[in-house]
């Protein structure tokens, strides 16, 4: 489905049209905004990896206390 997507001619054609739409002046500041997003996420997704696995771990945190429906009911009325 995706096999000749990414060729140069079509990367070009993309290239044109989004330069056409955002003009000269704007399409530097549009491609620093998107590598700057994208450093963003990668170094928030490497700070999460790095947070140690027993923070993240629900079998640390005690038990869970559920209250059934009728509880809740009870409560209520």
């Amino acid at each position: 489905m995706f096999e000749g997507l990414f060729q140069p001619t079509h990367l070009l054609v993309i290239f044109g049209i989004a330069l056409l739409v955002f003009g000269p002046k704007k399409l530097p500041e549009l491609g620093k905004g998107i590598g700057e997003g994208i450093r963003g996420f990668k170094s928030a997704i490497k700070a999460e990896e790095d947070k140690p696995a027993t923070a993240m771990s629900p079998a640390n945190s005690g038990p869970v206390h559920q209250k059934h429906s009728s509880e809740v009911e009870k409560r209520t009325s």
